[in-house]
């Protein structure tokens, strides 16, 4: 499965449309990026490809009215993940607003949902043996 990584460009574009919220945590994730809060991830970035969590009626709007591509390796792409148009990449005629807005929706959606529990840690398997 080919990983491709994000350009400086590329990393620099998804973080110009992500919210200026305070909750908004970005993290690496294998070479690129993912956008979290509550520690769902609401975006992320795959090479130069933005793809977003939406609720179930945006992304029908998205996919119906855009040019939107499989988000995460062509083999494996992110159920639940809609890639949004690469066209608006070269940040066209409002294409950054276009974007922005749908990244906006996508941490409206996901910062509605539960907080993601906390991984719970395994007990050492060398604790009490003496």
């Amino acid at each position: 499965m080919e990983m491709p990584k994000a350009s400086d460009a590329d990393k620099e574009h998804f973080r110009s449309v992500l919210p200026d919220h305070p909750e908004v945590v970005v993290k690496p994730m294998f070479g690129n990026l993912g956008a979290f809060v509550h520690g769902n991830m609401f975006a992320g970035l795959f090479g130069p490809t933005i793809g977003v969590k939406l609720a179930e009626a945006d992304k029908e709007e998205l996919e119906g009215t855009e040019r939107t591509v499989p988000f995460g390796p062509a083999e494996r792409p992110m159920g639940g993940y809609t890639g949004l148009p690469e066209v608006w990449n070269a940040e066209g005629d409002g294409d950054q607003a276009r974007a922005r807005a749908w990244v906006e929706k996508a941490f409206e959606h996901v910062a509605a949902l539960p907080p993601k529990a906390l991984k719970a840690t395994k007990p050492n398997a060398s604790a009490g043996k003496e």
